[in-house]
């Protein structure tokens, strides 16, 4: 596989990630005490990007390694794979 390939599949996993980490500890200000008046009362009290960008890195970086461990270990086969999901003819 070729360094761009590697690259451009870890950012897409990188970006799913993301999203499903975001919502991670997030606690709107109708939930808490500090509410700043003319805001939305759903915005989060404080974003914590962060620790968020370290978790998503952490979790992404996991799951890129299970999926190029498959890879490399041939347990799963991409030609097979697309002769059963590709055009019939």
């Amino acid at each position: 596989m070729q360094l761009t390939t590697i690259i451009a599949i870890y950012f897409l996993i990188w970006w799913v990630t993301l999203f499903a980490v975001l919502p991670w500890g997030v606690r709107s200000q109708h939930e808490g005490e500090d509410y700043a008046q003319g805001t939305d009362p759903g915005a989060p009290i404080t974003a914590g990007i962060g620790r968020k960008l370290i978790w998503t890195t952490l979790v992404a970086t996991v799951i890129f390694g299970v999926v190029a461990g498959i890879y490399k270990s041939g347990w799963f086969d991409f030609g097979t794979w697309t002769s059963w999901v590709g055009p019939r003819r």
